[in-house]
């Protein structure tokens, strides 16, 4: 493939050298073809002129020979035993037949009987003969004609009406040495592999966009380089080019809105701690109470979006861990402090087999339990996606069960509460930024913990969605493999 080359002028070269190979091939295929009608037809005329000859003792036609045999020949000849003619080639394959002139009696009309000695082949000239609407000469030239199509060392043998077997020869005219060359299996051999080159460099052009298709789908989840470098037609480079454009300026202002919030949570440090202070001086206990409410969810809030940035950045690595020693790690954390998280135990995972040669049952094995759910992910972010998810469980319900489900491309943690007073479209209002529900009075929050575990799970590959559980809301958190 050209490398840089656009693709405008990779499909005008194209086009050009299909145009040329393609009137290369037909010019071979044309012109073998009319060497071969040549061929055919001068073999017709002599068969036609040996025939006249034959009938009007007219001398031979220019490229045979006749000759009359004789002596032991001629007594082999009677006793149809041609194999052992003199001359005759070993093996010998020997084909019969007769010439009937049009009208004549079939039982008394005379025939010139004729015998096709080769050594290659036998000859179908019943086929040709059958036909009655034919001159006894014209079916003599579809004999030499058939002679000339299936070329052979062929040799004719007439027996005449005057009981003689005369031996005509024309290796010049139907011999293999005589055939014309035929290109036209070489034209379909070049047109074959132009074709399957092209072909190729089709597949080619089309994987390097495919390939590089691909590398952005699992930029988000697998992560990927800072700049994008590529081999391939010139509109893939434009492309990349405009890709790596692009990312940097994206990272250039994600960089800008993380050290805004940075400098913002920075700078409310010192007034947040001030406020605490004169808090602590206030006699009404209530009001410091409140006040110090306000000052937390303050502060909440930005390490909140804080974390929200951190997640669009996207600045953690991928690498395989085990999902399962995970999920199992951040429940042991909760039940160690006494809160009412369970993990519900992994199904095992039933495997069918085939039916053998010895029973007609199929067999059945089971996975081992104690087998890891590799994932290729962010620890981290996962760590605060399942946490989030376990945290707002605990919040809206008594307790949160906890299971994990996995197939060969994705997998998921299940986390339902019990006793929780919202419905599966309530939940899902709540996945957008900023958006807490009816009981704000009661619970804390900054409604942005649903809408971090929604970006990591897209981060992932994955989607974060809701359904009924048997006793409360199940949320599933889906990522890919």
């Amino acid at each position: 493939m050209l490398r840089g080359v656009a693709l405008r002028s990779l499909g005008g070269i194209w086009v050009l050298a299909a145009f040329a190979l393609g009137m290369l091939c037909a010019a071979l295929w044309f012109t073998s073809s009319r060497a071969w009608d040549r061929h055919l037809t001068s073999a017709y005329v002599v068969g036609f002129s040996i025939y006249e000859s034959l009938n009007a003792g007219a001398p031979p036609p220019q490229g045979t020979t006749f000759s009359t045999l004789s002596g032991d020949d001629l007594t082999q000849a009677l006793a149809g035993k041609f194999e052992r003619l003199s001359g005759a080639p070993r093996p010998a394959y020997v084909t019969h037949a007769s010439i009937r002139p049009r009208n004549a009696d079939p039982i008394r009309g005379q025939a010139l009987g004729l015998t096709v000695v080769s050594d290659k082949l036998q000859y179908k000239l019943s086929e040709l003969l059958s036909g009655p609407s034919a001159t006894p000469a014209e079916k003599m030239g579809q004999i030499t004609r058939l002679l000339a199509t299936f070329c052979s060392h062929a040799t004719l043998y007439a027996h005449t009406d005057d009981g003689s077997w005369i031996r005509i020869t024309g290796d010049p005219l139907w011999s293999c040495e005589a055939r014309p060359s035929d290109y036209r299996l070489p034209a379909v051999f070049i047109a074959v592999i132009s074709i399957a080159i092209m072909m190729t460099q089709v597949a080619n052009i089309t994987a390097t966009f495919q390939t590089f298709a691909q590398a952005l789908h699992a930029r988000r989840r697998l992560g990927g380089p800072k700049v994008y470098t590529t081999e391939g037609p010139a509109e893939l480079r434009d492309i990349v080019d405009a890709v790596n454009s692009y990312l940097e300026a994206e990272r250039e202002s994600l960089s800008k809105r993380a050290v805004v919030l940075s400098g913002v949570s920075h700078d409310l440090g010192t007034p947040a701690t001030r406020l605490r202070l004169r808090t602590a001086l206030i006699e009404d206990d209530e009001l410091r109470g409140k006040l110090e409410g306000d000052i937390d969810q303050m502060t909440g809030m930005i390490e909140s979006a804080l974390t929200y940035t951190r997640a669009e950045l996207n600045i953690e690595e991928p690498r395989q861990l085990s999902l399962s020693s995970l999920v199992e790690a951040l429940v042991a954390d909760y039940q160690d402090t006494g809160r009412p998280v369970i993990l519900e135990e992994t199904k095992p995972v039933i495997v069918e087999g085939g039916a053998s040669v010895f029973m007609s049952r199929k067999g059945h094995g089971t996975v081992p339990e104690d087998r890891r759910v590799l994932v290729t992910a962010r620890p981290i972010s996962l760590q605060r996606a399942i946490t989030n998810l376990i945290d707002n469980a605990l919040k809206y319900g008594r307790r949160a069960t906890v299971a994990l489900i996995t197939d060969a491309e994705t997998a998921t943690v299940i986390v339902e509460d019990e006793g929780t007073e919202l419905s599966v479209e309530d939940i899902e209002r709540l996945l957008a930024p900023f958006t807490r529900g009816d009981n704000t009075q009661r619970i804390d929050g900054t409604g942005l913990g649903l809408t971090i575990v929604a970006t990591i799970a897209t981060m992932h590959g994955g989607a974060l969605t809701y359904e009924a559980g048997r006793v409360g809301l199940r949320a599933c958190f889906t990522i890919q493999r």
